[in-house]
């Protein structure tokens, strides 16, 4: 493995693994010959920071230095966001004793596999490569069962759903604002803390936390597969990973409704405004 592989793919779960070996040795103890002694082998904690990346390039698992804004990190940054967005999710959902809880932290590690082969274009992969970051149709088809398990437990849908609504209030009170938006991560994205510190109320969230974090999450997923597509239609990565990150969205989508369901949420549905 190169010394310089990039963090992003250290993030996920592409080095080898650290064992930490034992060595034995022979040697008498208290009269006794031939006793074992069993001693652990002292091991190298890589540091988090390389410095490799200082000028803007990475490694991919192959080997090969790109730039840090090349296809391949776009898409590899996207399905680690999607990850942590699914880890809020979930964090909300277990608050809320959802069971699908297990299911998120196995779509959790099943990210990390679609890393790996994001990580791994075809173009310069091995034969070693390949048979260690191959991604199958097998968690396609498994998505699909949860999506029909689910789905079959709902009302029809006769609207589009609206995933949020949010109300900001600014530190001293005198305006209020009112925006159908994702509450969560909201702050993150609009540096809204920087530009004016404001206190958020939840006044009418649209099937409670737990859905709203779950729409949020298909909505990232819905980028992430926009990031892989380009690089399967190139070649470059696996069909079955474009295929998973599309049957997540959906999934994603019918947990939130679920969610909402089984919390006794409200979800607020789209009306067209008058002309």
């Amino acid at each position: 493995m190169s010394a310089g592989l990039g963090r992003g793919c250290r993030r996920l779960a592409l080095c080898w693994p650290l064992r930490a070996g034992l060595r034995t040795r022979a040697h008498s103890q208290q009269g006794e010959p031939g006793s074992l002694e069993i001693k652990p082998k002292t091991t190298h904690v890589p540091k988090i920071y390389t410095k490799t990346g200082d000028k803007g390039f990475s490694s991919t698992y192959t080997g090969e230095r790109r730039s840090k804004d090349d296809q391949v990190f776009e898409a590899l940054g996207t399905t680690d966001e999607l990850s942590s967005a699914v880890g809020v999710a979930s964090e909300l959902s277990q608050e809320s004793g959802h069971t699908f809880v297990q299911q998120l932290h196995k779509i959790q590690c099943m990210l990390q596999d679609v890393g790996s082969n994001i990580a791994t274009p075809l173009s310069s992969a091995r034969e070693a490569h390949l048979k260690r970051t191959s991604f199958s149709e097998k968690p396609v088809l498994e998505l699909e069962q949860w999506i029909d398990k689910y789905s079959d437990q709902l009302p029809p849908l006769t609207a589009f759903i609206l995933p949020c609504l949010c109300k900001y209030r600014k530190a001293v009170g005198v305006e209020e604002i009112e925006l159908t938006l994702l509450c969560l991560h909201l702050q993150l994205y609009l540096n809204i803390q920087q530009k004016c510190p404001i206190q958020m109320d939840i006044i009418a969230s649209s099937g409670g936390k737990s859905s709203a974090a779950l729409h949020f999450s298909r909505a990232v997923c819905r980028r992430a597969e926009r990031r892989v597509v380009p690089l399967v239609q190139a070649g470059e990565a696996d069909a079955n990973v474009a295929k998973y990150l599309n049957r997540l969205s959906d999934f994603l989508f019918v947990l939130a409704r679920y969610a909402a369901m089984k919390e006794g949420k409200e979800e607020k549905i789209y009306t067209k405004s008058e002309p």
